[in-house]
């Protein structure tokens, strides 16, 4: 997932913005949705993306934050899920060199 969001330590990155990348893998049962072919039996990964797109309008000085924020919502409004793991990734970091991103991952 791609958003363009205002996280960051400084205080222009939370002005100027920059491009963040979030990856997330969730482990769950699915013989009930294989068998039932049914969206309510299953983990809605189009709700996983509105939780996550809400999560990344807010605010953030730490990746850390981000990624816990979104893994604690996940869990809170998406029952089924048996283990996350969301990476939260900035692209080209004001870090003083050429630095393609850094990434945080949380795993629950």
């Amino acid at each position: 997932m791609e958003f363009y969001a205002f996280h960051g330590h400084f205080k222009e990155e939370q002005i100027v913005g920059n491009k963040f990348l979030v990856d997330l893998t969730i482990e769950a049962d699915t013989q009930r949705p294989a068998q039932s072919d049914n969206l309510k039996d299953a983990v809605n990964y189009q709700k996983a993306y509105e939780i996550i797109k809400a999560e990344m309008g807010r605010k953030s000085y730490l990746l850390e934050n981000i990624a816990g924020r979104i893994i604690d919502a996940l869990y809170r409004e998406l029952p089924g899920i048996g283990k996350a793991t969301v990476k939260v990734s900035k692209m080209n970091p004001p870090v003083g060199g050429k630095v393609n991103s850094v990434s945080v991952i949380v795993s629950r």
